[in-house]
């Protein structure tokens, strides 16, 4: 019985080694980079604007895409995310696009080390696919312009709220991509209108 037992187990064993192997599956990754192509607005303010942290509401706030299949329901695609943390590819397009506008003498980001007078923070409320009735690209964001003062008078120069529903032409992840992309793209081409009104009057900030 036991010699029975051996000869199965080995068989077994046998079997088992000659399965084929299967590759993990890798995710895909996309990037969000807007690109702005109009020429540069005017230049409002001979001082530099810094980009602030970017907040990215959860469940957002992950690498992975997320689809709202109903009025409760979302769900996360392992198998397609983003390069990076929404919150970094978000900043570093922020960063681009309002140094390209020209607004301020310079546009920068969270890592240089100057004394910022002027910054810019960005809140992500909204950052998803919508399958509910038709395939749409949900952005929401909320800008705060703030400037470093002395403490006396409220630092905030002027918040502003934006929400686009980008319609997509299939169910697929290049599609939702595309459409956040051209989403975050009108955001921004709007906001920058008032940011360079913000701009043609700012408050004094310390030691100005």
């Amino acid at each position: 019985m036991i010699k029975r037992i051996l000869f199965f187990t080995a068989i077994l064993g046998l079997a088992s080694c000659s399965l084929p192997t299967r590759a993990p599956v890798a995710p895909t990754s996309w990037m969000i980079a807007p690109e702005r192509t109009a020429a540069p607005l005017k230049t409002r303010s001979d001082l530099w604007l810094k980009i602030g942290a970017v907040s990215v509401a959860p469940p957002f706030d992950a690498k992975s895409l997320i689809y709202r299949l109903g009025d409760q329901r979302y769900e996360k695609d392992f198998y397609n995310v983003y390069t990076v943390i929404p919150s970094e590819m978000i900043s570093n397009a922020e960063r681009k696009w309002f140094n390209q506008a020209n607004i301020f003498a310079a546009t920068v980001g969270q890592s240089n080390s100057f004394f910022p007078y002027y910054t810019l923070q960005l809140s992500v409320n909204e950052f998803y696919g919508d399958y509910r009735v038709k395939p749409e690209a949900v952005v929401s964001v909320e800008f705060f312009l703030t400037v470093t003062n002395s403490g006396k008078t409220n630092p905030l120069i002027g918040a502003n709220r934006y929400t686009k529903r980008v319609a997509l032409k299939d169910n697929t992840p290049e599609a939702l991509v595309l459409g956040q992309q051209q989403a975050l793209a009108e955001i921004f081409q709007e906001y920058e209108v008032q940011l360079s009104k913000y701009a043609a009057n700012l408050p004094k900030p310390i030691g100005q």
